[in-house]
């Protein structure tokens, strides 16, 4: 028995010394004795095919490398206002995207030139002398068509720049009816600043009621704890006297512009403007948020310029937008989620491969604008690309998952569909883009009259037992929850607009009924303020509508219900909703406020002594404030909403064509 079984043991070593048994020099006199072996014509065609694939190689290696470079040659040739501004790496690399380039140059340069027929007349008259600009919308200013239903601005004037204004009612504060104030050449005025796009006079002594005062005495409070501890930093945080860092490029202060502006705080608006002509540079060696950076800096920079006409504003958006433009570099259309601001590396969100829906949607309204303020069509047609595919995505109900892929430019599968965080504001640019635009751009008007239809049919639900109207979520894309997150109370806003814009009643109805829950998601809470999310209950004989989690029941200073409150108060005339406006007001000032130090973020909104996060953000500055100092304002001349439309980040910018 044993010595059968010595018999049949096969022993393997998988040593890995450097004493390990080596074959190599086995093999390679195998391979010697193979080719000993080879008759002598055997040996002759190998020699003969070796000396061949030499000399191939020769000639078909440089031609290559020639080719190459003169398609790099011929791509660098092609004029930087029709392509993205990308690093070397990023370059197209294939003749068949470069035949796109070419075609799309030769479509726009046509585009160029039929605009710029039609503008013969006008330029006739600036040749001429004439100092009076040409009135917005008339008949002689058409702007052609680029694509299906967008819009492209011809270049005008020696800076290129075709300042555009809506028309002015001859009830305006300044009875200029009509008046255009732009300089007709497009240079800048005597002052030395670029026209501004409103002849209300932001600055000019005022007449404002306690409530306004109140709310300029809270941002002169924030403002100066901001200036104190935190100056040119991204947001204070007022409790340890300190600050914090995002973008690093004074986020506060860009935020704040506008409202500034529209408080009349000229002292402190123009040490802000100061800062930003000397000490803002965006040429940070830091990956930056493309959805938070465009809605906060580009479009806080956007809307100084146009309420201020400083040239300065206009600049630095410029160079901003071209810093963000390597984002777009996808084959989808999709774009990536962060860039660096410094190598123009584009990258999707460090969590995963996914970009948020709302981010990547919510761009256009911005691009859109800096396009007409600068006269370059490359930002809104990127932004356009996008929007473009997101209409011919497939969208049972007009609903969007709340993730989409960069690469492949398609939705997760069952994502969870919210109206909430990364699917709010995807919702709110779809009516957005259409005023906007005059109300030309249908496709965005379409695709948001079939989302409020689902949104109804999905989404929409009652409580018990005081059946407040709310909007759940879909997990999975199937399955209902009735979580509704702070962010959603701009939908009663958004529907109060729509319908002011000529979409169907029942619009304004569901507006005013969820206008009705996210008061009262602040009413019946201990401090009065409202949580970052509730739940609501829906079970037969419950004794409370709202059920809120200790992990969700902070608050951060969130404007969502004030700027619903706005629309609503400015739309139907009636006072309850300035009421309520003002109860959320004083709420923050009891439970929010640090002593000398402006605002925070609270931890805890059902009790009655919350602790402070240690955080000021820059919205409550941005949008929070200035939609309340709006929602008190009895003049109608202050930012009519025929003339302005808000980005999601409260920054008013022109409609065209209105």
């Amino acid at each position: 028995m044993s010595a059968a079984y010595r018999k049949d043991h096969l022993t393997i070593n998988l040593g890995t010394d450097f004493h390990s048994y080596d074959n190599s020099k086995t093999k390679r006199k195998s391979l010697i004795r193979a080719w000993r072996r080879l008759s002598r014509l055997q040996r002759s065609v190998i020699c003969m095919m070796l000396i061949l694939g030499m000399l191939c190689s020769g000639y078909i290696v440089p031609a290559i490398y020639s080719d190459y470079h003169m398609m790099d040659n011929q791509l660098d040739t092609v004029g930087t206002r029709n392509r993205l501004n990308l690093h070397d790496t990023d370059r197209l690399n294939t003749k068949d995207q470069l035949e796109f380039e070419k075609n799309k140059l030769e479509k726009i340069e046509g585009l160029k030139k039929k605009a710029r027929e039609q503008l013969q007349g006008i330029m006739a008259k600036v040749n001429a002398g004439h100092k009076k600009a040409v009135p917005f919308g008339k008949d002689e200013l058409m702007v052609p068509p680029v694509g299906k239903d967008r819009l492209m601005v011809p270049p005008v004037g020696k800076d290129n720049v075709l300042v555009l204004q809506p028309p002015i009612n001859d009830d305006d504060i300044h009875g200029r009816a009509n008046e255009q104030i732009a300089a007709p050449d497009g240079g800048e005025d005597e002052d030395g600043k670029k026209p501004s796009i409103s002849n209300y006079d932001y600055f000019k002594e005022r007449k404002e009621n306690s409530q306004q005062k109140a709310v300029v005495s809270a941002f002169k409070d924030a403002w100066k704890a901001y200036k104190t501890y935190a100056w040119g930093h991204d947001e204070l945080k007022p409790v340890s006297k300190t600050h914090s860092t995002w973008f690093d490029v004074g986020l506060t202060i860009l935020d704040s512009l506008d409202t500034l502006v529209v408080l009349g705080l000229k002292k402190e608006f123009e040490e802000a403007k100061e800062w930003v002509q000397k000490e803002l540079t965006f040429d940070k060696d830091r990956s930056v948020n493309l959805f938070e950076i465009t809605i906060r800096a580009l479009g806080g920079l956007l809307s100084a310029f146009h309420l201020t006409g400083e040239s300065v504003f206009k600049e630095k958006a410029k160079d901003l937008g071209d810093r963000l433009m390597p984002c777009f570099n996808t084959e989808s259309k999709v774009p990536y989620s962060d860039v660096n601001l410094r190598t123009g590396k584009a990258r999707s969100p460090n969590w995963g491969p996914d970009s948020s829906t709302s981010e990547v949607s919510t761009l256009l309204l911005e691009f859109c604008d800096l396009t007409h303020i600068t006269g370059d069509p490359k930002y809104e047609d990127v932004a356009t690309k996008v929007s473009q595919h997101l209409h011919a995505l497939p969208k049972p109900n007009g609903l969007v998952p709340i993730f989409i892929n960069a690469q492949t430019g398609n939705f997760r599968p069952s994502a969870t569909i919210t109206l909430g965080a990364r699917g709010d504001s995807y919702y709110e640019y779809l009516l957005k883009q259409w005023i906007q635009t005059g109300k030309k751009l249908d496709t965005s008007k379409d695709d948001y009259v079939q989302a409020m239809e689902g949104v109804k049919e999905k989404l929409i639900r009652k409580s018990e037992p005081n059946k407040l109207t709310f909007v759940g979520e879909l997990l999975s894309g199937r399955t209902f929850s009735p979580k509704m997150d702070h962010l959603v109370c701009f939908l009663p806003g958004t529907l109060a607009l729509g319908h002011h814009n000529g979409l169907p009643d029942d619009h304004m109805e569901l507006a005013k009924e969820l206008m009705n829950t996210c008061y009262e998601m602040y009413r019946r809470m201990a401090t009065k303020l409202s949580p970052e999310i509730t739940y609501f209950n829906m079970a037969p004989g419950a004794p409370e509508d709202l059920i809120v989690k200790p992990l969700d029941a902070h608050n951060l200073l969130r404007p969502e219900t004030v700027e619903s409150l706005l629309y609503l108060y400015r739309f139907t005339g009636d006072k309850k909703y300035r009421d309520w406006g003002w109860q959320i007001f004083q709420a923050f000032e009891k439970y929010t406020k640090v002593p000398g130090m402006g605002y925070s973020s609270i931890n805890n909104v059902k009790s009655l002594k919350p602790s402070f996060k240690d955080k000021l953000e820059s919205f409550f500055l941005a949008e929070t404030l200035k939609y309340l100092y709006l929602l008190f304002s009895d003049d109608p001349n202050l930012l009519p909403l025929d003339k302005f439309v808000f980005n999601t980040e409260a920054h008013p910018l022109p409609i065209y064509n209105s």
